[in-house]
């Protein structure tokens, strides 16, 4: 079977960001949707939200504290929108289990996808080193989570499963 990968859609191109704005495509990634191995998934959008929509970050916490009930992922108009969060990573998490999927390409910095850095809750455009609620999910679940700077790290760990 082919080991296919979850990739963020706002890297396909996918008009899905927040802004209402795309981050890709990427060669490398345009790659694996030809070789058919790319699971499409925005998290965001999944859990029920709107695109566009305002901007969302974790003040005083990461991913792993929002998966714990710790923290919560409010946006820039104060609204909680962790429910759709966590509900998006939920989802992420049916995928990789349903595909077997073991590599995940998601959106640096972002408070679902981030899985080095997110933004620190102020909404001033500091980042901290943590990861998005997805990317925390997926690597509690043994998937190993890349950005979209990272693809080259990705592709060899692809190489290393096939």
């Amino acid at each position: 079977m082919m080991q296919k990968i979850l990739v963020s859609r706002c890297l396909l191109g996918h008009r899905v960001r927040y802004d209402g704005g795309a981050s890709g495509p990427f060669d490398q990634l345009q790659q694996w949707i030809a070789e058919g191995r790319v699971v499409a998934l925005c998290p965001e959008v999944a859990g029920g939200l709107p695109t566009p929509r305002a901007a969302a970050e974790i003040p005083g916490g990461q991913g792993t504290q929002v998966l714990d009930g710790h923290a919560r992922v409010i946006t820039t108009e104060g609204e909680d929108v962790s429910a759709e969060f966590l509900s998006g990573a939920q989802q992420a998490l049916a995928l990789v289990q349903q595909h077997a999927i073991r590599i995940a390409v998601l959106k640096a910095n972002s408070p679902s996808c981030g899985n080095l850095l997110t933004y620190d809750g102020t909404f001033s455009g500091v980042k901290v080193s943590g990861e998005g609620v997805t990317a925390a999910l997926l690597t509690r679940h043994g998937v190993q989570v890349f950005s979209e700077l990272q693809l080259a790290e990705a592709a060899a760990a692809l190489a290393s499963l096939i």
